[in-house]
């Protein structure tokens, strides 16, 4: 596989392989691109490259990884096939056997094949300008507070042990030497940057754009902590990553192919207001204070081309790294965590609002241990609602998989909230920032009982009385979902429809549009795990036996939007309207 060492190697190959269309009209950063993007990503169509974009000289590549065709274009299946013998050998290898051993002997060479390479000229070094006014500007949604970089890559040290992390955590481009640092606290960027505040130092860093794409993907990879994305960014690539040490530039080493390089340092005890800012959730994340990069180089290859996506209701471009990511490391989850068997985070919620788990429950509760070892491991602790059973379920079928729950789930049992902890920053449900509760949903076969309940209701059979309710839906057996009006603060409408004739229906989602919920299993897990905090939004009847709280059927999920709650994301009218002109054809053009 030839290597893909920057933008312009893979928008090459895509071209070669028939998976990209170029677009040489004119084409405003302002909305009017994102909108492209949307469309096409709509339609299952290529990748795309804008080379006429106004106010820059770069061409903008977007939808780079928006099939599995690219991605495998992008990494070919070695390194899936890897991470399967490297498992498969951890779990072989105890007694140690010369045939075993020998069998896989190719793995023996990949320390040499995976690091990084120090290398004299650096192709990032080749051009510098004096202001991030001259880099695409690229506003996607028409309340985002400016124009972001949507596909940054962010390279931190830690002040004391120089371990190095590579996250993407959004970047605004506030203009001149100045960019935005939406640099969550639970990620390792976010980590380094508490320990150097600490010592009341600035935290050097690096944004990078582009360059192989293993670096993108290496950077939203949910790795252990201990395991350097630099180095996995290696791995996917199939050789050492190319760096460059310029003491003068900065005191990191910096990826040589990378298409551009914002480079400086971030202020202690420093912010500025950032966003609002159209996210992959679907929704506004709000203005907050932030850190901020003042830069000293803003860098770039001669042919750099500006790597860009855009993120909005599920599912977009970001649905197939995602799933990509999920498979390459799933084969790792059992040497890590030895009673969990599979685990699938489901990119329609956001990725961290649900994601299910299949566990082993050789000993009563085991299960239990198991979900609690998942929500304390690295990115998947963000897990707000994690569903688990001991079947051996397809888990990226949600409809499958929520069957099965639902079936083996006595909630008197089964059904646990947990009330004050963290809670994804991205996630509004709680209507605070960084703090909610999580759910943990388990549907456990019992050897005497494999099925709790067999029989749940397919129709609905009973009577909504209040007028307030209405268009009932079955989504599952045992799982219906109700029509409400509009939320207002303390209307108690949830508590009301416990008291309706629900027709034996176990689970009741109260929405603001049933039909909609129920089109497709993305558009349930979008309505009803995005609009719902555990602890505020979960309605049942209880009892308390040993501290422990007993939830009786039914149980109603207050899944409406709330005030606090920021805004869907939908573009405007007029920008449909221009796109329609201008744009119109090429989109139906393509396939």
């Amino acid at each position: 596989m030839v290597s893909l060492r920057s933008t312009n190697d893979f928008v090459r190959l895509l071209q070669t392989e028939g998976e990209l269309h170029v677009i040489s009209d004119p084409v405003d950063p302002y909305l009017e691109l994102a909108e492209i993007q949307r469309r096409v990503v709509a339609k299952k169509g290529p990748a795309l490259l804008f080379t006429n974009v106004k106010g820059t000289k770069f061409p903008v590549a977007t939808n780079l990884y928006g099939s599995e065709k690219r991605i495998h274009l992008a990494f070919g299946p070695k390194p899936v096939a890897t991470i399967q013998r490297l498992a498969k050998l951890a779990k072989e290898i105890f007694p140690p056997r010369f045939s075993k051993l020998w069998k896989e002997r190719s793995l023996g060479l990949l320390p040499f094949q995976v690091g990084l390479k120090q290398v004299r000229r650096a192709p990032v070094l080749s051009g510098s300008f004096l202001s991030t006014n001259e880099l695409p500007q690229v506003v996607s949604w028409p309340k985002d507070g400016g124009a972001f970089v949507t596909l940054p890559l962010v390279y931190t040290q830690h002040p004391e042990s120089g371990n190095g992390n590579l996250g993407m955590y959004r970047v605004q481009l506030f203009g001149d030497k100045t960019v935005g640092m939406h640099i969550q606290i639970h990620r390792g960027g976010g980590f380094h940057y508490y320990e150097a505040e600490k010592k009341g130092e600035s935290l050097p860093a690096h944004v990078y754009i582009g360059g192989p794409p293993a670096l993108t993907i290496a950077a939203v990879a949910p790795l252990p902590e201990e395991i350097p994305e630099l180095v996995f960014a290696s791995f996917l690539m199939g050789e050492k990553l190319r760096m460059k040490k310029d003491k003068t530039i900065s005191p990191y080493p910096i990826v040589a192919d990378a298409d551009f390089a914002l480079i400086g340092s971030i202020p202690p005890y420093s912010r500025k207001p950032e966003g609002p800012f159209g996210d992959h959730y679907g929704y506004y994340s709000l203005l907050h204070d932030y850190p901020y990069l003042d830069l000293t180089h803003v860098l770039h290859r001669k042919d750099a081309i500006w790597a860009a996506t855009v993120v909005g209701r599920p599912p977009q471009e970001d649905h197939y790294i995602a799933e990509f990511l999920q498979d390459l490391l799933s084969p790792m989850f059992p040497l890590v965590m030895p009673q969990i068997l599979g685990v699938w985070a489901y990119e329609e919620s956001g990725v961290h609002s649900l994601a299910a788990a299949v566990v082993k429950e050789r000993y009563f509760r085991e299960a239990f241990m198991g979900a609690l070892r998942i929500l304390g491991e690295g990115q998947l602790s963000l897990t707000k609602c994690l569903l688990v059973t001991n079947e051996r379920v397809n888990l990226k079928n949600f409809s499958e998989t929520f069957k099965v729950i639902t079936e083996r789930c006595d909630p008197r049992t089964d059904f646990f909230i947990f009330s004050h902890i963290s809670q994804d920053t991205l996630d509004y449900t709680s209507g605070t920032v960084n703090k909610g509760s999580k759910l943990l949903w388990m549907g456990i076969t019992d050897a005497n009982a494999p099925i709790k309940f067999p029989n749940l209701p397919r129709d609905f059979t009973g009577n909504l009385k209040d007028k307030r309710f209405s268009k009932p839906k079955v989504f599952l057996p045992g799982v219906l979902v109700v029509e409400g009006s509009a939320f207002t603060p303390n209307d108690q409408l949830a508590n009301r429809l416990l008291e309706e004739d629900l027709g034996r229906f176990h689970y009741v989602f109260l929405v603001d549009d049933s039909l909609d919920a129920v089109k497709t299993d993305s558009d349930f897990i979008w309505t009803m795990f995005t609009r719902m905090e555990p602890a505020s939004d979960v309605y049942a009847r209880t009892e308390t036996k040993g501290n422990h709280i007993a939830y009786q059927v039914p149980i109603v999920f207050d899944c409406r939007m709330k005030p606090w709650i920021p805004e869907v994301l939908l573009p405007l009218p007029e920008t449909i309207k221009q796109v329609d002109t201008k744009f119109g054809k090429i989109i139906d053009s393509i396939g």
